[in-house]
């Protein structure tokens, strides 16, 4: 199927590109994306958070965010991954604090994350009040607020279980290393969610209102 050719050619084309960036570039990129995504009003309104919890390399850092949520007293959503009727799918789970995050244990991507015996008795979104603002990671974006994932399809099923919970949806604001941001369009369908909103590593912020 060209649609699943054309989508494999560009993630290889990411991953090349990604691999080649400086620790350097990505945690001064990391600081003017954080610094502009913490001015944002629908991030300062927001009581509740979802926040993807970044890789070793490769994307924008969030760390800042989840601190930067807590200090504002803000309630905080991680993914968590887990099979259901042998289905791998993404749940929001709360962390309860800076000094939980910082015990998470890296997965096998490197990114840290909730144990299965941390899950018991934890808040769901999906069962508590719902979120205000997802911000989403991507391999790649385009213009047109199209969003290339790492191909498990873990964001788009998940916006539309939501769609389904609830009639408001989320602001999904993305977060985008410069090199992440393509001019060219990114090859979608009719079931991939588009972003409202990006936020580049150079400090532009795209927002699909306007």
């Amino acid at each position: 199927m060209a649609f699943q050719t054309a989508k494999r050619d560009l993630r290889k084309r990411m991953r090349d590109t990604l691999q080649t960036l400086s620790a350097t570039s990505i945690t001064q990129q990391s600081s003017v994306a954080t610094h502009k995504l913490l001015s944002l009003a629908e991030y300062q309104n927001a009581k509740s958070i979802a926040v993807y919890l970044s890789m070793p390399t490769g994307e924008l850092s969030t760390r800042s965010i989840v601190q930067d949520a807590f200090q504002r007293g803000k309630d905080v959503y991680i993914p968590f991954i887990h099979t259901v009727d042998k289905v791998s799918v993404m749940d929001m789970l709360a962390l309860e604090s800076m000094t939980e995050f910082e015990s998470l244990q890296p997965d096998k991507w490197g990114i840290p994350s909730l144990q299965p015996a941390q899950v018991p008795g934890r808040r769901n979104c999906l069962s508590e009040k719902g979120l205000d603002l997802i911000v989403m990671p991507g391999m790649a974006f385009d213009y047109d607020f199209r969003r290339l994932g790492h191909g498990k399809g873990y964001y788009d099923h998940f916006l539309t279980r939501y769609s389904q919970w609830s009639n408001k949806m989320p602001f999904l604001v993305a977060l985008s290393l410069q090199e992440q941001l393509l001019a060219e369009d990114i090859p979608v369908l009719e079931h991939d969610w588009l972003i409202d909103a990006i936020v580049v590593g150079d400090g532009r912020y795209l927002d699909r209102r306007s």
